[in-house]
């Protein structure tokens, strides 16, 4: 299996695709990404990507909701296989805390991961749905409540992850969505995104891309430049 820390989100409107796709750009790819629209398209089935292609599978819902409903949920994706589940840390103590118990308690080896404040949000839309003070600093806060509750795995961007680094230490996994290859890409609706190799500086241990692979002209390709920037980032911080 490839050592690529490359998560390669599946964002295909169908299960068809989805598996075409996983399959031709798998040897640059380390997981898959099946997050809202292919499983709300697919459900299950999405899931069988993962055995499909020998990788496993980030499940990638976001979970908010009332601490019992989320537990529950959290249970059934369990039982599909994923590795990595989604909640928002916004969620609460008493969700984050619930969550992370029931993944340890199924025993599937299912890791919550916590997503912060999203990658398409700036200062002035935290400032709009009532957050104050800026998107470090309540990425840190949520982080710190997750960390609080036992979880060890988040989502943030590029821009915060030397800060959580700094702050949870070597301890915590970092999933940076919205990373492009350096000198490439636009950043589409990610307001907070840098490229793949600076996201690994900065502390990432692990890339999410898709558009920039997903709309390529040719997909393996494009995959396997960020897997490469990807490796020469990790080789170059285990140098020093």
């Amino acid at each position: 299996m490839t050592s690529s820390r490359v998560i390669f989100a599946l964002d295909l409107p169908s299960l068809d695709g989805a598996r075409s796709m996983a399959l031709a750009v798998r040897g640059a790819v380390g997981m898959f990404k099946v997050g809202l629209e292919l499983f709300v398209q697919s459900g299950h089935e999405a899931m069988g990507i993962g055995a499909a292609t020998g990788r496993p599978i980030f499940l990638d819902l976001k979970l908010h909701d009332i601490p019992e409903t989320v537990e529950r949920a959290v249970a059934r994706a369990s039982a599909l296989g994923a590795r990595l589940l989604t909640v928002h840390a916004s969620g609460g103590p008493a969700m984050l805390e619930r969550a992370a118990a029931r993944a340890r308690a199924e025993g599937t080896g299912l890791e919550i991961v916590a997503v912060t404040v999203l990658t398409s949000l700036d200062e002035r839309d935290l400032a709009a749905i009532g957050f104050s003070g800026d998107v470090g600093a309540n990425v840190e806060r949520l982080a710190r409540m997750a960390w609080a509750q036992g979880i060890r795995s988040f989502v943030c961007s590029p821009h915060e992850a030397a800060r959580l680094r700094e702050a949870l230490g070597p301890e915590a996994t970092l999933l940076t969505p919205g990373v492009r290859a350096t000198g490439f890409g636009a950043p589409d609706d990610q307001k907070r995104t840098l490229s793949a190799a600076e996201a690994i500086r900065r502390g990432a241990d692990w890339v999410v891309v898709g558009r920039p692979i997903r709309d390529a002209a040719d997909p393996l390709s494009a995959a396997t430049v960020l897997q490469r920037e990807v490796d020469e980032a990790l080789s170059k911080k285990s140098a020093r």
